[in-house]
């Protein structure tokens, strides 16, 4: 048993700290740029985050094959090079798809997989349930349940959170920020019923220094795909539990969050990337560019933080 409850604390724990959410390039066919995501990942493993979320939603993974999510794997796997894991997207439609995208993860030399309930067919509980099991029992890798309502159209409950925290290989669950209830609430409700063995992190930019200092294990971070040492910053105030320093570092980030908000962390990713002189790369069509006036208040966001930071 001793033996069991190390390897699960040793599988949560992958699932700590500041997590990183590139975007993936690639052209216009759909074919992954793999030195473009060699480059983007590779300067955050350098930079120092936790972990790299690598093909999520702003790594825009349903709009890539099979083949080109291996060739991103690839890639990443090489550039980061064992430094922090790789927690990679293996979301599809069919659940034998979805198993062997797990496959090529483990294959290609993920650490870990993120998994959302893909659909086209509104899904029910039981049908969710059983698609996790099934991905979940693919491979080795511990997985992380992500519960992406804005996306999925399908809303985890507790209790389904709770039966999937006794899967085996289901070690955590990324959460959107709570609508109706205050983070700490909503913290202490899953941590207080069976869904607390599971670590719990957010995704949301701008409410998640705010889930850090209520005791989330994780922040999920379109921001840190681009602006890493930012997002560290915040992250190591709130880990100290410096409020005051969080607020200050947060404000700052403002404009940015209200294009967030407004244009989807997608785009905005994708418009600072070019606007940082990281990649030129343009999100999978019908995803449009952001309008040029747009772009410029982009790039004004980003102008009110320092040169170090950048």
């Amino acid at each position: 048993m001793g033996t069991i409850a190390a390897r699960d604390q040793g599988a949560r724990s992958m699932f700590h700290g500041l997590s990183a959410f590139p975007i993936t390039p690639a052209d216009e066919h759909g074919i992954v740029d793999v030195e473009g995501v060699a480059k983007l990942t590779g300067r955050l493993a350098n930079a120092g985050v936790d972990s790299i979320g690598l093909l999520g939603s702003t790594g825009t993974y349903a709009y890539l094959t099979r083949t080109e999510r291996s060739r991103a794997i690839r890639a990443a796997v090489k550039a980061v090079g064992g430094k922090i894991p790789l927690i990679v997207g293996a979301g599809a439609l069919r659940t034998t798809d979805a198993q062997d995208l797990a496959r090529d993860a483990e294959a290609e030399g993920a650490d870990a997989l993120l998994l959302a309930p893909v659909s086209y067919t509104p899904l029910t509980e039981e049908e969710v349930f059983q698609h996790f099991v099934a991905v979940a029992g693919a491979t080795a890798l511990p997985v992380c349940i992500y519960n992406n309502p804005s996306t999925t159209h399908f809303t985890f409950s507790p209790a389904l959170l709770g039966r999937l925290a006794d899967v085996p290989n289901i070690a955590a669950v990324k959460m959107p920020l709570p609508a109706a209830k205050t983070l700490s609430a909503e913290l202490a409700e899953l941590r207080s019923g069976p869904a607390g063995k599971l670590a719990i992190g957010y995704s949301g930019d701008w409410g998640c220094p705010g889930a850090l200092l209520a005791g989330a294990d994780a922040w999920y971070s379109v921001l840190a795909g681009f602006l890493p040492q930012v997002a560290i910053e915040i992250a190591q105030a709130a880990r100290a539990g410096d409020a005051a320093n969080v607020a200050s570092l947060n404000d700052r980030l403002q404009p940015l969050w209200t294009l967030f908000r407004a244009h989807g962390g997608l785009r905005v990713s994708y418009a600072a990337c070019g606007e940082l002189g990281l990649i030129q790369a343009k999100p999978p069509r019908p995803i449009l560019p952001l309008a040029d006036e747009v772009r410029l208040r982009v790039r004004d966001a980003l102008s009110v933080l320092t040169a170090a930071q950048l």
